[in-house]
């Protein structure tokens, strides 16, 4: 497993994206614990999850909760990043809430349900177009003062949004996770701006998203090329293929399946030739 860095903490380069195993769809319980147990046995130290991975049976947490539940009794050091921000809604579209207030009470809720005094990471999960950008990071900053969150990130943010978090928490800005993939590079000026500044960037649905992560292949025929002269799956070129383009790549991809999950964790430690990332590219 290779690894890279969010702020001070090493982690491995290909995390777990845990909303799956919570949302409509999702397996059981003991099943989505198997994931969980099959990412860690794989070397996966992040997990990535949020208040609003949930139902509207289950209200916010299920998640996190889940997660805590399968790391009771596992030695490994793993860092969860967790986010708030935003509400979960059955038919859509999620909504947001970025009020300073909320957020405060929000991450302290979501310490309570992974059980820890602090969060490792915290990351404001979607900019709230009612609230001052500003205002919703600066709940951040007075979290990472309070103690209660140990190291802050944003999500679905654009250059300018990376800018104001970085004018307010300077250093403490350790992460970005925006939507990246094949099909989805519209984020990838914010992708080279985390890399110039060595923040880390969380592409979220690595592969296309749940709907699309199967037909990697099928969608980017370069991508099924390349896993055919390797002998792998075309989702693990994807994620090597994310991981080459910077440094600060951590790919985050989500999954149902314990098998599934051990197939992106290999992702990290398949290198690709110069040919095979130029033909990649196009």
């Amino acid at each position: 497993m290779r690894y890279r860095r969010i702020g001070d903490t090493k982690v491995s380069a290909i995390g777990l994206g845990a909303m799956p195993l919570s949302t409509p769809g999702r397996p059981d319980r003991d099943d989505a614990i198997a994931v969980i147990h099959a990412a860690l046995d794989a070397g996966i130290t992040l997990i990535d999850t949020a208040d609003a991975y949930t139902s509207a049976a289950d209200g916010p947490g299920h998640n996190e909760r889940l997660i805590a539940e399968a790391l009771r009794g596992r030695s490994e050091t793993v860092l969860v990043a967790t986010k708030g921000g935003h509400i979960y809604a059955e038919n859509g579209p999620w909504g947001q809430n970025g009020d300073p207030a909320y957020l405060a009470d929000a991450a302290r809720a979501s310490a309570a349900a992974l059980e820890v005094d602090t969060i490792d990471l915290y990351q404001f999960h979607r900019p709230d177009p009612a609230v001052p950008y500003a205002d919703s990071i600066g709940a951040l900053s007075d979290l990472l003062d309070d103690g209660v969150i140990r190291m802050a990130g944003i999500s679905n943010a654009d250059i300018a949004q990376i800018e104001t978090a970085r004018g307010i928490l300077g250093e403490r800005l350790v992460s970005v996770q925006n939507q990246f993939s094949p099909a989805f590079r519209s984020s990838e000026g914010e992708f080279d701006h985390c890399a110039e500044h060595d923040i880390a960037f969380l592409p979220w649905s690595p592969l296309g998203g749940a709907a699309k992560a199967a037909d990697a292949g099928t969608d980017h025929s370069a991508f099924a090329t390349v896993a055919a002269e390797l002998g792998v799956s075309p989702q693990r070129v994807v994620l090597a293929w994310e991981l080459a383009l910077q440094h600060v790549a951590v790919p985050i991809p989500g999954s149902r399946r314990p098998a599934s999950i051990r197939d992106s964790a290999a992702a990290a430690d398949l290198v690709l030739t110069a040919d095979q990332l130029e033909a990649l590219s196009v």
